[in-house]
């Protein structure tokens, strides 16, 4: 088999004794400094007196080695696994192979714990999951001058309204929530004028507005040229003259 699974207990052979100790372990010649140790532990075994583990899948090796090695890899001062070489020939490994395998495992625990503080950053800085949405509101546009009704009360027109209508579209066609100045002063069909502030300012006052009115949709500004829609209920989104929703969010 190729060995995916095997585990090995600690203290158990070399590689064990190397998680258990915390330290290098290095032999250049197994029949003589380790096998006599191994022969009385299967003997304890056969009697009974130590308790075997369960095995399920073997640890793949050599038949008969005659040189190992084994070098913990610590992180945060616990040893999260060991790096282990054998040969069949005898002496093998040396000082300087020891040195390179506790570069290489000290290179991995580096690697190991930067990925843990990556982790750990992504979930602290990963916006908390949107509640679920408790109602229904439905929000009636008129493309004639771009007025805004939540239900039956005037929320707000013109460019603002415009810019309102097109965020809950995207939003209940594809459930997106973050969204970008620049992708809306890109769009065409808002006709805004060519000065950047206007755009600026027509966010300010829908912000403003959903703010004040106390609404279930709101505007929140997540960085520089970056805003996220929040809505507390389930939008439906009607056309004014229609009288059947457009879509469901």
């Amino acid at each position: 088999t190729s060995g995916i699974g095997a585990e090995v207990f600690a203290g158990e052979g070399v590689i064990g004794v190397a998680a258990r100790e915390g330290v290098p372990i290095r032999i250049g010649h197994v029949s003589s400094d380790y096998r006599y140790g191994a022969a009385l532990g299967l003997s304890a075994l056969d009697a009974g007196l130590l308790a075997a583990p369960p095995r399920t899948i073997p640890m793949p090796g050599l038949g008969s080695p005659h040189s190992q090695i084994a070098v913990p890899v610590i992180v945060d001062g616990r040893v999260l696994g060991v790096l282990f070489a054998e040969s069949e020939q005898i002496m093998r490994f040396w000082h300087e192979d020891e040195d390179a395998l506790a570069l290489v495992a000290a290179q991995l625990g580096l690697r190991i714990a930067l990925l843990r503080q990556e982790e750990a950053a992504a979930l602290a800085a990963a916006p908390p999951a949107a509640p679920s949405p408790q109602g229904v509101v439905t929000v009636r546009h008129y493309a004639r001058d771009d007025s805004v009704f939540l239900d039956h009360d005037y929320l707000i027109k013109g460019v603002a309204g415009a810019i309102l209508w097109r965020l809950l579209r995207e939003h209940v066609e594809t459930g997106r929530t973050e969204f970008c100045n620049r992708e809306l002063r890109l769009d065409p069909a808002l006709k805004l004028p060519d000065h950047a502030e206007n755009l600026d300012a027509r966010l300010v006052l829908l912000r403003r507005r959903l703010d004040e009115r106390e609404v279930c949709i709101r505007i929140e500004k997540t960085g520089r040229g970056l805003f996220r829609l929040v809505t507390s209920r389930r939008i439906v989104l009607e056309e004014a003259g229609e009288g059947e929703a457009d879509a469901v969010a």
